[in-house]
């Protein structure tokens, strides 16, 4: 079948395949965005007198039934089509013929798929923010559970202090508050509009480019036209930093209740849907899940090295190797939502030991206590100090467990309202409302 943009050169059947490449698998990522795009494209198009307000209607009739297909998993690009916009304004223009061919016009392959990158990555953002947001939930509900419930606290992986599963869930709940706010520098970034852009140097149509602004509910347009493009790769990378702030989080946390769910340490019990036996060893419970979101997680906060390996030396205006990033870039997604569930799941099902602390082997880690208590009591701290030390040299230690902390962000001082209230702040600036909104009235 002929490109839409071929003239009278034609390919050969392997150059076609090295230039196509994965090309039509990533844009059924796209499918249901690219839709979206032609139709706030159009209904701009007739309010500047391209289309006629009869065309407008049968146009976006029909759009909305290819949208549909793409909403239920029916978009197929067919063979010999190919990507996305051309099999678009193929179907448009089997059931309008000339009048499908319109849709075209002010705009590019360019900036159509820099509107559907941008679509799609809002999207997804809103599904990372509100699966962070519930892992967050789980953590800060486990945090207030068990916060009284003392536990060893390392350094250089030897024990060194007390601490508690208030503080260890807890920790990672901030650290999420954290990466929410990365998540909203992606989403703003992100929120932009670059239809108009066409090539990259603008048309000379008179398109009503903040018209397709509102349409889309973006927050702006990306306004001058070469940046609109230069900005594509650099969406991406951005993007994949916020992911591998929360994937970094994640890959901690999974180290960590790997680690503890061993026997060595026996400080929680992970649920058993979510470990795996043995071929040979019938007692062993392996933690599959969690090591696994490990290495996904850690395969993430490759990503924005990845996409800046491919974009990072090339000057202003469109490249075909921008295409490449697609492969690494939208699979991600669905690495990271599925780590982010999983982690949930286990957190809302783990259990923890309430008894470690019965266990001499942590008595030496109240010497700091100890310590603190005699230097609050008037003694001078380095010779408190170096008498604790000695009377464990001595083995004359007798700690006291009974931790009085009062200090914010301490042991018995969680400040998990707080922590709440940063998360809140955070969610409250995405303005999820605004986008609903414009989808929905453009989408119906």
């Amino acid at each position: 079948m002929d490109k839409l943009w071929t003239k009278n050169a034609q390919m050969t059947d392997e150059i076609e395949r090295f230039t196509v490449g994965r090309d039509r698998e990533m844009d059924l990522y796209l499918a249901k965005y690219d839709v979206m795009g032609s139709m706030a494209h159009v209904t701009m198009l007739e309010s500047i007198g391209l289309i006629e307000k009869e065309e407008l209607g049968t146009i976006l009739t029909e759009l909305k039934k290819i949208y549909k297909k793409a909403e239920n998993g029916e978009f197929v690009i067919e063979e010999g089509v190919e990507d996305v916009h051309s099999q678009v304004e193929l179907m448009l223009t089997r059931q309008l013929g000339d009048m499908g061919k319109k849709i075209h016009s002010g705009r590019s392959r360019n900036d159509q798929v820099l509107v559907d990158l941008k679509l799609f990555i809002r999207d997804q953002l809103h599904e990372l923010a509100l699966l962070t947001k519930a892992l967050f939930d789980e953590l800060i509900e486990k945090s207030n559970e068990y916060k009284n419930v003392l536990m060893p606290g390392y350094t250089h992986l030897q024990v060194a202090m007390p601490s508690s599963f208030g503080l260890w869930f807890g920790a990672y709940a901030e650290g999420l508050v954290d990466d929410m706010q990365y998540l909203l520098a992606a989403w703003r970034i992100t929120n932009r509009n670059p239809l108009g852009s066409a090539a990259g140097y603008g048309s000379s149509f008179p398109l009503n480019r903040q018209m397709t602004t509102d349409l889309l509910g973006f927050d702006s347009m990306d306004y001058n036209v070469v940046y609109a493009q230069m900005g594509r790769g650099k969406t991406e990378r951005n993007v994949a930093f916020s992911m591998a702030s929360i994937a970094g989080t994640l890959a901690k946390l999974a180290f960590d209740a790997c680690m503890f769910n061993s026997q060595n340490f026996s400080f929680v019990k992970l649920p058993d849907d979510c470990t795996t036996g043995s071929s040979i060893m019938p007692h062993k419970k392996n933690p599959d899940v969690f090591e696994l979101t490990r290495a996904k997680c850690n395969k993430i906060q490759a990503l924005p090295q990845t996409v800046m390996m491919i974009m990072n030396n090339l000057p202003s205006g469109y490249f075909r190797d921008l295409q490449i990033i697609k492969e690494v870039f939208l699979p991600a997604f669905d690495d990271m939502k599925d780590c982010l569930k999983m982690c949930a799941y286990i957190i809302n099902k783990i259990r923890v030991n309430e008894h470690i602390l019965d266990n001499p082997i942590y008595d030496l880690m109240f010497s700091v206590e100890e310590v603190n208590r005699l230097a609050a009591s008037g003694t001078p701290f380095r010779d408190a100090y170096k008498q604790v030390g000695l009377n464990i040299e001595a083995g004359k230690f007798t700690p006291n467990k009974n931790i009085h902390h009062t200090h914010e962000g301490s042991i018995g001082n969680l400040c998990n309202d707080k922590i709440e209230a940063l998360m809140d702040k955070v969610m409250d600036e995405f303005n999820f409302s605004n986008v609903d909104k414009a989808l929905k009235k453009l989408i119906g």
